[in-house]
């Protein structure tokens, strides 16, 4: 038997454009779903060291839910890289100021870290409303988060 592993090329051709609707969704359960999405895991073909995975267009990114109690008020960190500027905010005021980036950055930290998962990145979009411009591709509505 042989084993058979994916070439860059080939993973070229087979990638889809998938919409996942983030309302009312728990934010990691959303996050995870859409790591495996863009990494390629649910493919048979899938490689660890190919980017294998597809286009993940995430629309209604403020609509996202925080399941637990005390997540809203979860601090998040961050640093300016100036000598004590180290910087905090509540995860729902994250949410509430800017979803497209408090959602990349939860599903950033899913991926490799690496420049595979750089690669894999480029290939998600998020956008805080219902309207998307990648029409064009003609995305196919993904339905998998329970």
């Amino acid at each position: 038997m042989k084993t058979l592993s994916a070439k860059p090329k080939d993973m070229e051709a087979s990638r889809a454009w998938l919409v996942i609707d983030a309302t009312g969704v728990p934010m990691g359960r959303l996050a995870a779903d859409a790591a495996r999405l863009l990494r390629g895991k649910h493919k048979a073909q899938f490689t660890p060291h190919v980017d294998c995975g597809d286009h993940v267009i995430i629309i209604n990114a403020a609509k996202v839910r925080l399941t637990g109690g005390s997540k809203p008020l979860e601090p998040v960190y961050h640093h300016t890289g100036y000598p004590g500027g180290i910087k905090a905010i509540a995860r729902g005021r994250e949410i509430e100021k800017s979803p497209e980036r408090a959602l990349t950055r939860v599903i950033k930290g899913m991926i490799p870290h690496n420049t595979l998962g750089s690669a894999i990145l480029r290939k998600l979009r998020v956008y805080a409303g219902a309207e998307h411009p990648h029409v064009a591709q003609s995305p196919v509505e993904w339905k998998g988060i329970g």
